[in-house]
């Protein structure tokens, strides 16, 4: 009896030691430990982006309207209205619906869908000077028509694919930025859409 309960001793102090060398190697694994922490910091940072203004521009611009009344094919009279428009553009990306994967193990940040820009044009009109007289009278409806004509105007002098390219260069420059904790953690950006060209990521 004696000679049995010493293996079996032997044999439970072997297990233990065992169990204790892989419990400790796991704890002390650090390769595991920083990938998981770079990928929670990348996603966090990620998570936090939100719809960024990457261009605006601000035009203004004069426009002389005029209203005449004529008799037999002559003008009898004639009305002015000067206006002065001002217009602000916008184009904007909602990286919210950005999406992006990131593997930790070879270090990657995987841009694959990027958002359509969106434009924002808003002209806003006011009148300068209006001349008015008994015989030939301005209406309510003719300043209407301007106005709505100027921004008509205003709307079409701005070249929109300009002002999407501008935009995106200015978002890989953002990107830039909104990735700095990426690539100081020595993760390659990589962009699977083919929309922003060379990246300098």
């Amino acid at each position: 009896m004696k000679n049995i309960k010493i293996p079996i001793a032997f044999l439970a102090g072997v297990i233990l030691m065992v169990l204790l060398f892989f419990s400790f190697r796991s704890c002390f694994n650090v390769t595991n430990k920083e990938e998981t922490s770079d990928y929670y910091l990348i996603t966090n940072q990620i998570s936090k982006m939100n719809k960024i203004v990457v261009m605006e521009q601000n035009t203004s611009q004069m426009q002389k309207s005029k209203f005449s009344y004529t008799f037999l094919g002559a003008e009898m009279t004639s009305n002015n209205i000067i206006t002065y428009t001002k217009t602000n553009a916008q184009v904007s990306y909602d990286l919210n619906k950005m999406k992006i994967d990131v593997d930790s193990i070879n270090k990657k940040l995987i841009i694959t869908e990027i958002p359509d820009p969106e434009i924002r044009i808003t002209p806003s009109v006011e009148i300068q000077s209006m001349d008015d007289s008994f015989i030939n009278r301005i209406t309510e409806k003719d300043v209407k028509s301007v106005t709505q004509k100027a921004k008509a105007s205003a709307i079409k002098s701005i070249d929109q694919n300009k002002l999407k390219a501008e935009g995106r260069k200015q978002l890989m420059e953002n990107l830039n930025n909104i990735f700095v904790l990426a690539k100081a953690l020595n993760y390659k950006i990589e962009d699977q859409t083919g929309k922003l060209g060379v990246l300098g990521l």
